[in-house]
């Protein structure tokens, strides 16, 4: 069984391996895995586009000073986003631009996105851009798990209603941050 780790966030490799829940101040539920220096997987579970979910996001994701990161990327769809984890604290702040198609038909986004990239790119092409919606929230993480590096379980199903809780409360994983239901 995992529990959530207690350890201090100082350096970027402390940081790498991390599997985040947390809830944006607007009540959006996000689940979020720093798979490696370079790919980040993800879960979302409340809001607009709940139910979506994506492995391998390339992403550009730096340390900016101890203790505090900062992640951004553009997805396939033509949504941009930019989050600051300050880990030790338990919070982050988070900017989401979505395109104006998304607001108009999140539908479509709501998917394994790695299976429909093709999809992503014919809808941002016929659909409108602009206006986009910014969303920027504060967020407090309520689940912190060492998963380490590249462990293609951790955001390895879509999200099912009390994923997060199963996690938090132990019944997802075993001690090797391992699902324990495949």
């Amino acid at each position: 069984m995992i529990k959530m780790t207690a350890k201090t966030f100082k350096t970027l490799d402390d940081f790498l391996g991390t599997h985040f829940i947390y809830t944006y101040d607007n009540g959006w539920e996000y689940e979020w895995y720093a798979k490696n220096d370079h790919t980040v997987d993800c879960r979302i579970h409340g809001g607009m586009v709940a139910g979506r979910w994506v492995k391998d996001q390339e992403a550009n994701i730096v340390m900016l000073t101890e203790g505090i990161y900062k992640i951004t990327w553009t997805e396939p769809m033509g949504t941009d986003v930019a989050l600051d984890f300050v880990p030790n604290e338990k919070k982050l702040n988070g900017t989401i631009f979505f395109p104006a198609w998304v607001k108009q038909h999140p539908e479509i986004t709501v998917t394994f996105q790695n299976e429909h990239i093709d999809r992503m790119h014919e809808v941002r092409e016929k659909y409108d851009t602009y206006p986009k919606l910014v969303v920027p929230e504060f967020a407090h993480i309520t689940y912190m798990g060492d998963a380490g590096q590249n462990n293609e379980d951790v955001i390895s199903e879509a999200p099912y209603d009390g994923i997060t809780d199963d996690i938090r409360e132990g019944r997802y994983f075993d001690e090797n941050y391992h699902r324990i239901n495949k």
